[in-house]
């Protein structure tokens, strides 16, 4: 019989080190936005295995930060003391000094509505580039958007204040 019940990674992870570290792979349904468009809060799959060496460029990596907390983010560069930077593919705020003994696994693939996506598809390796490359100017679009919002909300205030 097949649960679908929710727990938190604490929970399991003695199980999933153990099966990593017998070769096996692991899947499981992250939840948060970090990670938009390519992984969706809660509706997507992720499969992990235990990375074979130093991660590369565009590896997506589960690690745990030193506070504890377990997050998926991509591989965006290198630092000169070995340690990895990283960041979520909805975020710009890079995490620097992201170090090996913090990996647990690495994405290998992806479920979403049951169809399979592999990290090493032409297709995916597309959006990497597209989603990495696009970086400042979908900065640059997401600040005009804010500026754009705040300034229609003031002038709404305004009209409600002279009527």
């Amino acid at each position: 019989m097949c649960s679908n019940k929710e727990t938190t990674l604490d929970a399991v992870m003695d199980i999933i080190l153990e099966k990593l570290e017998a070769g096996g792979t692991v899947t499981f349904t992250p939840h948060g936005t970090s990670m938009l468009p390519m992984l969706r809060d809660g509706e997507d799959v992720v499969v992990l295995k235990k990375p074979q060496g130093r991660l590369h460029l565009f590896d997506i990596p589960l690690y745990r930060r030193d506070n504890g907390q377990y997050v998926l983010h991509r591989v965006i560069d290198f630092c000169r003391d070995g340690t990895y930077i990283l960041c979520g593919d909805n975020q710009f705020a890079k995490e620097k000094g992201i170090r090996d003994d913090q990996i647990i696994a690495v994405v290998t693939g992806f479920c979403r509505k049951g169809k399979p996506y592999a990290m090493n598809s032409l297709r995916y390796r597309a959006y990497v580039n597209f989603w990495y490359y696009t970086r400042l100017f979908r900065r640059i679009w997401r600040a005009c958007r804010r500026r754009m919002g705040l300034n229609q909300r003031i002038k709404e205030k305004k009209t409600d204040a002279d009527q």
